[in-house]
């Protein structure tokens, strides 16, 4: 009798530790990441620096598609069913805030927006809710101080300058990085005569393209160009049409925004082209840091800032490979 019990409290003690085990793993947290377009790189790249927190940290990462409301919504259903405590989200629609706030309270999920901001049902940005966006705005004032800077370095003729605002203006994105790129440029002493509207119709090479030509055609007077839009594939069509035209590559001042592989390309040519530089928008903090924000909100109580904005890394052919290196973005030799 003695020897049965002495062997049913060993047993007792393993199904117990085996049991403690088992808890300390249900206890591991598990957040969610919900992008609107999971097929792009942008937002690929956001999941595999939100994996990289998780690694880093110890927690696990939910990473769902919501393409439209329908999908957000079920997709926080899906959530609560696993477990998740919280989770970082771009929208596909901006004014679904409330609709996600309401669910996601309901459920206690802790929640950050990302790249997108939720707007309320009057259309105004919902601040109570932490977000992490980029900043328009500024990442065109650096385009425009670093075209302002090539300009100056290469002696060009101001009078006989232009720079081809490659704009489309009905997206508040675009109006905002093409508005900081005059800005920054005017803040330099930079004549505003000298500014050209080239509203491009598509958001492509080929529309950078069309727009670019339309411009080189009304102002035989300019001799060198600045060329900016909301993309590198603006700046890159631009690019295009001025070569074209014959100008060469020392009258030619791209600069593009988002260091795509539109660019990258460009600096990995034997020659220099007119497609000057890239303003890197890097998706590691916005991918990495929110996960690691929300995190620390749900396991610490430590509150995330309620608006952080990003900027960008300027980056041409003599530094791409080494500034995507510290992005993280780098798969090359």
């Amino acid at each position: 009798m003695k020897k049965i019990f002495i062997v049913f409290m060993i047993a007792l003690v393993c199904f117990g530790t085996v049991f403690a085990a088992g808890s300390k793993e249900a206890e591991r947290t598990k957040i969610g990441f919900l992008v609107k377009m999971p097929e792009e790189p942008w937002f690929q790249n956001e999941w595999k620096f939100a994996d990289d927190a998780g690694r880093d940290l110890g927690f696990d990462v939910v990473k769902i598609g919501t393409t439209d409301g329908e999908k957000v919504l079920s997709a926080i259903d899906n959530l609560q069913a696993q477990g998740a405590a919280g989770f970082v989200i771009c929208t596909p629609d901006v004014r679904l805030g409330p609709s996600i706030m309401a669910k996601a309270n309901a459920y206690g999920m802790k929640v950050i927006s990302v790249d997108d901001q939720f707007v309320d049902a009057n259309g105004d940005p919902m601040l109570e809710v932490p977000h992490m966006g980029i900043s328009a705005y500024e990442i065109g004032k650096q385009v425009g101080y670093t075209m302002y800077d090539q300009m100056v370095a290469r002696g060009w003729d101001v009078s006989k300058t232009g720079f081809m605002r490659i704009s489309f203006n009905e997206l508040p994105t675009a109006l905002d990085r093409t508005n900081g790129m005059t800005d920054a440029l005017l803040e330099r002493g930079f004549p505003e005569r000298n500014i050209f509207e080239s509203p491009e119709k598509t958001t492509d090479t080929e529309g950078g393209f069309n727009a670019a030509n339309i411009t080189i055609t009304k102002h035989p007077e300019i001799k060198h160009w600045m060329v900016g839009g909301l993309n590198d594939e603006a700046a890159m069509g631009g690019t295009r049409a001025l070569e074209g035209n014959g100008f060469a590559v020392n009258d030619i001042v791209a600069v593009g925004i988002g260091g795509s592989g539109t660019a990258t390309v460009e600096f990995e040519k034997d020659e220099p082209t007119g497609f000057y530089a890239t303003a890197l928008i890097s998706p590691k903090r916005h991918g990495y840091e929110t996960s690691e924000l929300l995190f620390n909100w749900i396991t610490k109580g430590v509150e995330p800032p309620k608006a952080t904005w990003t900027t960008a890394v300027m980056m041409d052919r003599s530094n791409y490979i080494e500034k995507m290196k510290e992005n993280g973005l780098w798969d090359g030799e």
